[in-house]
């Protein structure tokens, strides 16, 4: 029988470094834990049992990455003092975004790594000065990594649901988002800028900007955006769009732009009280305001001519506050 090879001091380095890291490691950490270069060309050779993931960032088996993997990757590879941003930097502190692989990540603007594979870098004179720190790695704040996404970000909708997720998950608030915008380079901020406008019309989503685009487009009667319908002193509903002389809510329904299925739920509820009390809703999912505008305008515009034949509804309406 062959003599079993027995753990070195430099194994157990290594692999307690790999347990640290989420099973990834640097060139500079295998060797400063005793490793030979001879035996890490060993492990990352074609078919070993290692994997070369970034320029001198290893993963401890032969991959895919998992999980979580590429982020600790991408900061491991842009060094100390590094911060994450972007997508990578919200899906950390809770706000869902769109699938990507790629990595953003803030460097100081000295640093001399440029962007590979995977990883973005960013170098910059505004390295934030709080951050949210998971496992480890520090995050730029949300309302830095929404600007900072919005700035790389060409599609207007994403921005929106990237600014919609961080400000109902409470994240961060549209001031926070507006000081970001004025405070980073103009270059790139146009998108941002003008979904910050439409937050300020009381849009709450990238499915109700949809439909308020529409609407500003189609010659309807403007309408309150978000309002706080009353009847008497009691508090009745917050519908996407309202016209008040018609008494007609506009509403966009999908459980995509809802966190929970009880949330969806009580949208439901909220049309049955509208109704209840008189109030016509007219409600479309966001594929239909995007695919089907003109039916959607045919039914507002319905609507509102049929709201307007009958007595003013005796509900009061408030901007959100």
């Amino acid at each position: 029988m062959c003599a079993m090879r027995r753990e070195s001091d430099a194994d157990r380095a290594v692999a307690a470094v790999l347990r640290q890291q989420g099973g990834l490691i640097t060139r500079t950490q295998v060797l400063a834990a005793g490793w030979s270069v001879a035996a890490l060309r060993h492990r990352i050779r074609p078919g070993g049992p290692w994997l070369a993931v970034l320029p001198g960032i290893y993963l401890g088996s032969n991959g895919p990455l998992a999980d979580g993997q590429r982020e600790i990757a991408a900061v491991l590879y842009a060094g100390a003092g590094c911060v994450l941003t972007g997508p990578a930097a919200l899906r950390h502190q809770g706000v869902r975004v769109p699938a990507t692989n790629t990595v953003d990540v803030l460097v100081p603007v000295q640093a001399k790594k440029q962007s590979v594979d995977f990883v973005r870098m960013h170098r910059t004179r505004r390295m934030p000065d709080q951050t949210f720190v998971l496992n480890g790695i520090r995050s730029a704040l949300a309302a830095r990594a929404v600007a900072d996404s919005a700035r790389s970000e060409h599609d207007l909708r994403e921005v929106r649901a990237l600014v919609a997720g961080a400000v109902q998950g409470g994240r961060c608030n549209v001031p926070q988002l507006a000081a970001e915008m004025r405070a980073g380079p103009t270059r790139e901020s146009g998108r941002l800028r003008a979904v910050l406008e439409e937050v300020a019309d009381g849009v709450r989503s990238a499915a109700e900007a949809d439909l308020r685009l529409l609407i500003k487009r189609s010659g309807l009667p403007e309408p309150m955006y978000n309002p706080d319908l009353y009847v008497g002193s009691t508090f009745l509903a917050r519908p996407d769009a309202w016209w008040k002389d018609a008494g007609v809510a506009g509403e966009v329904d999908s459980q995509e732009w809802h966190f929970s299925p009880e949330q969806f739920a009580q949208t439901a509820a909220r049309h049955s009280r509208m109704t209840a009390h008189g109030i016509l809703v007219a409600h479309f999912t966001p594929k239909q305001v995007r695919t089907e505008p003109r039916r959607v305008i045919a039914d507002l515009r319905a609507a509102i001519e049929t709201g307007r034949q009958r007595p003013p509804l005796k509900i009061r309406a408030e901007p959100h506050k």
